[in-house]
């Protein structure tokens, strides 16, 4: 039975993994770790839980994900994200194992009106986006059998994200302005972990950088109004500009995503991004019920 190592087992994608696992249980044993059990930056313990847990595939679903605190904690943004995801890469190297890493449509200055390709060139505008960037180009580096999945506005009905955000607001608020001038691609954590199970059980070995997210694009504020439709709830939304809305990081105008790739090579085809939203909104009601 082949193994598989999730690093990151605790955060949403982590999550949608350990709910997607039983049903892989006679394919592969599946093993979860946290921040508390392993320090992706510490090369010494990344090659102690590998010799402990022998994966033959190893899901990277950590990251330091705060975009705008990055902007001052620059230096645990790129441990996290360029150095550690690096040890990983070595130490698959050296067992032979395939890395399945996850990065970020944040890796594009978003400038542009076409969908980003896989080969586009890149030009992150935060430290965020730069440390992702730099971690993609470590993983290969270290191991060519490493598979990058760029992605984008994730969220489940795991952890913090942004339809939880707003359902809770709409609770509490009375009106809510929400950015409408920033273009890109939901995505359903669950879509997100079935397709690297597709990947892994595809058995192809092939290897590079791929965007999977949900499709077509969509601003903030659409998205925000499709959660509000699909909840039931009665808040007044408005639409306003980047400008109105400041932040410490930059966000890319438009970072949406080609996805023809994963699909040519993989024959992964992803799912409208208004259906996986309604899908999450009802496990949700369920689970408040």
């Amino acid at each position: 039975m082949k193994r598989i190592l999730v690093i990151g087992g605790n955060g949403q994608l982590g999550h949608c993994l350990q709910k997607l696992a039983p049903k892989y249980h006679d394919l592969y044993d599946f093993n979860f770790t946290g921040s508390s059990v392993l320090d992706i930056t510490d090369y010494k313990q990344v090659d102690l839980v590998f010799a402990e847990y022998q994966p033959d595939f190893v899901i990277n679903a950590s990251a330091y994900t705060a975009v705008d605190l990055a902007e001052t904690e620059v230096e645990n943004a790129f441990a996290v994200n360029a150095e550690g995801v690096g040890n990983l890469a070595s130490v698959c190297k050296d067992n032979n194992a395939i890395l399945i890493h996850v990065s970020t449509d944040y890796v594009f200055d978003g400038e542009t009106n076409l969908n980003y390709a896989e080969d586009d060139f890149t030009n992150p505008i935060g430290v965020y986006g730069t440390s992702k960037r730099k971690g993609e180009e470590l993983a290969l580096d270290n191991n060519p059998e490493t598979v990058i999945l760029r992605t984008s506005w994730l969220y489940s009905e795991f952890n913090k994200n942004f339809v939880k955000t707003m359902l809770h607001l709409f609770e509490v608020k009375d009106q809510l302005g929400i950015v409408g001038d920033q273009f890109g691609q939901p995505t359903n954590a669950n879509d997100l972990a079935e397709a690297i199970m597709d990947i892994i059980d595809s058995g192809k070995k092939v290897f590079g950088i791929y965007h999977f997210s949900n499709y077509p694009e969509t601003t903030w504020f659409d998205f925000a109004n499709k959660i509000k439709e699909f909840s039931g709830s009665e808040i007044k939304l408005k639409s306003i500009t980047t400008e109105e809305f400041p932040t410490p990081a930059k966000r890319p105008k438009r970072s949406t995503m080609s996805l023809d790739k994963i699909e040519n090579d993989y024959n992964i085809e992803p799912k409208h991004w208004e259906k996986s939203l309604r899908d999450c909104i009802e496990i949700l009601k369920l689970t408040n019920a």
